[in-house]
Order: C-alpha cells, then sequence, then structure tokens
C-alpha cells in the first residue's frame, strides 16, 4: 500500500511538471473562465446562476479528454510499459496513479473556479456544498475514464489528438453549457446525452442527486472500466 501512495504521490509530482497537464489542466481552463464568464454575465445575468458549473464542465472535460490521454500513451507507447513487464510491476499501476492525480488536479482548478467566481463575476455558489462536490468527484471520474480508453486505446500521439478533440468539442456544444440544449435540433439533443459533460451539468446544477442524472454517469463509468480492463490485458498480451 505504501509503495502504490508512493507512486500516485510521485506521479502527481512529475505531473506538476508537465506542460501539457499544466496548459489542459489549469492555464486554458481558468483563461476560459476568465474571459468567458465575464461575457456569460454580460450578456446574460441569469448565467450567474450556472457559471461555476458550466466553467467546470469545460475545465473537466478539457483536463480528462486532452490532457489525460497523452500521459498514458507516454508510459504505454514507450519504453517504461518494459520498466514495469521487466521489475514485475502490474501495468494499471501506471494507468491507476495517472487517474488519481489526474483527479486531484482537476478537484484543483475546479476548487479555484468555485472560489473565484462569486468573488470576480458575482457568480452564485451552488446551494448545497455537499451535493455539488460529490455530483463533481463523480463527473470527474467519469471524464477521467474516457480520457484512460482513448489513452489506452490509440498509440499514436497524433491520431490522439485528433480522436480526442472530435470527442471534447461536441460535448462541450452539446451539453448546455453554452447555450439552452433546448434551442438545439432533436438529433443533437440525442448525441449530446451521450457524453458525460451533459449530464454531469445537469448532476450539479440540481440540489439533489437525480437518479436520471446519474444513471448515464454511472452506465458510462462501467462501461469505460470494462474497456480499460480490455486496454490493459491487450498491452499485457502484446
Amino acid at each position: 500500500m505504501s509503495a502504490f501512495l508512493y507512486g500516485v504521490a510521485l506521479q502527481w509530482k512529475l505531473d506538476i511538471r508537465s506542460k501539457s497537464l499544466l496548459i489542459t489542466c489549469y492555464i486554458v481552463p481558468l483563461l476560459f473562465f476568465a474571459v468567458m464568464g465575464g461575457i456569460f454575465t454580460s450578456i446574460n445575468p441569469e448565467a450567474k446562476y450556472t457559471l461555476i458549473q458550466s466553467m467546470t464542465v469545460m475545465g473537466v472535460s478539457m483536463g480528462a479528454l486532452i490532457g489525460l490521454p497523452p500521459s498514458l500513451v507516454e508510459i504505454y507507447g514507450s519504453d517504461i510499459k518494459k520498466v514495469y513487464t521487466a521489475n514485475g510491476v502490474p501495468l494499471y499501476l501506471g494507468l491507476v496513479s495517472i487517474f488519481l492525480s489526474a483527479f486531484i488536479h482537476l478537484l484543483i482548478m475546479c476548487t479555484i473556479i468555485y472560489i473565484v467566481a462569486p468573488i470576480a463575476f458575482n457568480a452564485a455558489p451552488p446551494a448545497r456544498l455537499p451535493v455539488y462536490f460529490g455530483a463533481l468527484a463523480i463527473f470527474i471520474a467519469v471524464s477521467l475514464s474516457i480520457g484512460s480508453v482513448l489513452g489506452l486505446a490509440v498509440k499514436n500521439q497524433a491520431k490522439l489528438t485528433m480522436i480526442s478533440q472530435v470527442i471534447f468539442l461536441p460535448s462541450i456544444m452539446l451539453s448546455g453549457i453554452m447555450f439552452p440544449v433546448d434551442l438545439l435540433p432533436r438529433f443533437f439533443k440525442i448525441v449530446g446525452r451521450l457524453f458525460p459533460a451533459t449530464w454531469g451539468y445537469k448532476l450539479m446544477v440540481a440540489d439533489v442527486f437525480y437518479f436520471g442524472n446519474l444513471c448515464p454517469l454511472v452506465v458510462i463509468l462501467i462501461a469505460a472500466v470494462i474497456l480499460c480492463s480490455i486496454g490493459l490485458k491487450r498491452l499485457q498480451s502484446e
């Protein structure tokens, strides 16, 4: 257990020095929050009631879908994987340590948004703090699980970047954080429900846990865990 915790702590320190993670988990999401927070509240004063959730969904999606997968490719698509195998280290350790490290970084970024938004943009904080952070933790975990599947399935960095963007952009545009989902055509509403960003946003905006919002996230998480298990077994057999 102590070796596992050491591995997670070491990965967290390495991620702090990673430029890609710094950009995708902190710089870009917080810059987007700084710019779009003022625009959203100026165009629509009612946006202050959901500003924290909207900016959080964008930041988590970017960090999980664009920031996490390349870190996994660096491990499982390089000689680091051989080092794991030669020393008898389970292959899942790299995935778990990166997952937990990214979870902590994204949680820190979301906490910054939560603290700064009411001060900078007069945003309304969530009514029930435990419910909000519980929903946030679930959303981060589900989003990271999708990023983990991408990182294990795609070995080519260029192809991975393209696929990550293809998933990230629709998930943001169709989630309801940019404009109300009711304005979308029926087809795009259905497509938007396939992404965790849509359900994570609904879950964080609500003051209670609605089963209808939580169930899709649980299903996505279970499916991602199964796919990650298959991906790790495939890597182990190579």
